[in-house]
């Protein structure tokens, strides 16, 4: 059985994603702080504990994981964790930018750091970014530092593909666009997305599993709506 970690897994797309990968038979990992919804599902091959990005005791309690149970090995590594916040820039506290890019960012940066020794060049690490971080699209006021910060999530998987493109592992970035998320009904109360979060799951479980062999250090953007 491969062996896959997800962040972010208490609701939404990275819930979904926890069943989908357990029902095709990977070994999964589900990290959050709430880990309580996936300590309801009955499968044999889903562990999840209580976890922040922010805390190295937590990053290690993975990485010990790993070594213990999967014998040191991840196949993938899908970072869909993110923090939110919708609020003008003149009101948001230095301390606020700092809470979303401490998970966004260098939570991100943190457990990827800790996990590399366990990867190979078939492994691939799938980064949850927004449509709202690439250059050039439509963006929306009081967004600033959540959309920044995923900003800094794509330029950073184009650094990481070309500094480990030798031996891997693989790393690819997806951009996405509206879905029906509470995270969505806070950025755009009353919108009505076009796709659920189990539609978006499902593609970025099968773009997890298949797409390291067509794209390394690409931003890849999944949206049919704007926003």
């Amino acid at each position: 059985m491969k062996n896959v970690i997800i962040t972010g897994t208490s609701r939404g797309i990275g819930f979904e994603l926890v069943k989908l990968f357990a029902e095709e038979n990977y070994n999964v990992l589900a990290l959050s702080r709430n880990d309580a919804p996936v300590s309801e599902l009955k499968f044999d091959n889903i562990n999840s504990f209580s976890f922040d990005l922010g805390k190295e005791t937590d990053l290690k309690k993975a990485s010990d994981f790993v070594q213990n149970e999967w014998n040191g090995k991840v196949d993938i590594l899908i970072h869909n964790a993110g923090a939110f916040l919708n609020k003008p820039f003149e009101e948001t506290k230095l301390e606020e930018f700092r809470a979303i890019y401490e998970v966004n960012v260098f939570g991100l940066i943190g457990l990827t750091q800790m996990l590399l020794p366990s990867m190979t060049s078939e492994s691939h690490i799938v980064s949850i970014s927004s449509m709202g971080g690439v250059q050039g699209s439509m963006k929306f006021a009081g967004l600033s530092a959540y959309s920044s910060s995923k900003a800094a999530i794509i330029t950073l998987t184009e650094l990481l593909a070309e500094e480990y493109k030798e031996n891997g592992p693989v790393f690819n970035v997806l951009a996405l666009g509206s879905v029906q998320t509470e995270m969505l009904a806070a950025a755009f109360p009353g919108l009505e997305a076009p796709l659920s979060a189990a539609e978006m799951a499902l593609y970025i479980k099968n773009f997890s599993i298949i797409g390291s062999k067509f794209y390394n250090g690409k931003l890849l953007q999944v949206s049919n709506s704007t926003p």
